[in-house]
């Protein structure tokens, strides 16, 4: 029964979060008093009446120059009028942000894996009362030398069905810090990659004078950041 149920499941995982369209032109805005932003967060399919399941990132995270650790809670919330049923969230990391392990979840196998992502996680909620939300703690890494993303899907408990899904959305700075002992990233921000202790260069001329790096940072930037939707796949038929 455990295997035909993680069949089933990997079987209906979505081939890619999109990671080159643009930034969504409106954000999910939290609900007052609940922490976090669903900024590049989307409905995709219809869900139940009465269920509205949305999802939560900080607005601003830190990472340790050194490690290059980080920490991000990610929350899954019913702010409907009825349970959600049995549903799931995916943490799914993209380029300089891996995913090293989310609380209480499940790492999904690599060949599962979305299009284009470098690690994810799969959190079973199950079913969450109307108005009630349920948070995990992420750890992280994040390469500040490229820029990262991530995809919270919310999906049914088969993963037939996705009903909502925030990102990829970048975290990021464009004012970086390389010799600071941390550096502050904000949620929707596309990052300046730099190297560590290369966010000046020597600038011809009078001794001392030195130059930021704009151009050769902006050059790294993608304007793509927030991912529409995670879409469905039917698994093949073997010959």
């Amino acid at each position: 029964m455990s295997s035909h149920r993680t069949t089933t499941i990997t079987g209906s995982l979505l081939t890619a979060c999109f990671s080159t369209v643009m930034i969504l032109s409106y954000s999910a805005v939290a609900d007052d008093g609940e922490p976090g932003s669903g900024k590049g967060g989307k409905a995709v399919d219809e869900a139940p009446a009465g269920v509205r399941v949305t999802t939560l990132l900080p607005e601003k995270i830190s990472v340790d120059n050194s490690t290059q650790k980080t920490a991000i809670s990610a929350t899954v919330k019913n702010g409907g009028t009825k349970g959600s049923g049995d549903i799931r969230l995916l943490v799914v990391g993209f380029d300089g942000l891996k995913v090293k392990n989310v609380e209480g979840c499940t790492a999904m196998a690599e060949k599962n894996l979305p299009e284009g992502s470098n690690s994810g996680f799969i959190c079973s909620p199950g079913n969450l009362a109307a108005g009630e939300s349920k948070t995990y703690d992420v750890e992280a890494t994040f390469d500040l030398g490229r820029t990262g993303k991530i995809c919270l899907p919310v999906q049914t408990g088969d993963g037939k069905k996705t009903y909502w899904q925030q990102g990829p959305v970048p975290f990021g700075t464009t004012n970086p810090s390389p010799n600071a002992p941390a550096t502050p990233l904000l949620l929707g921000t596309d990052n300046k990659p730099v190297a560590p202790g290369g966010d000046r260069l020597p600038k011809t001329g009078p001794a001392g004078e030195v130059v930021p790096l704009g151009m050769a940072g902006a050059a790294l930037m993608s304007a793509g950041a927030a991912g529409l939707w995670w879409a469905g796949r039917r698994p093949r038929r073997e010959h």
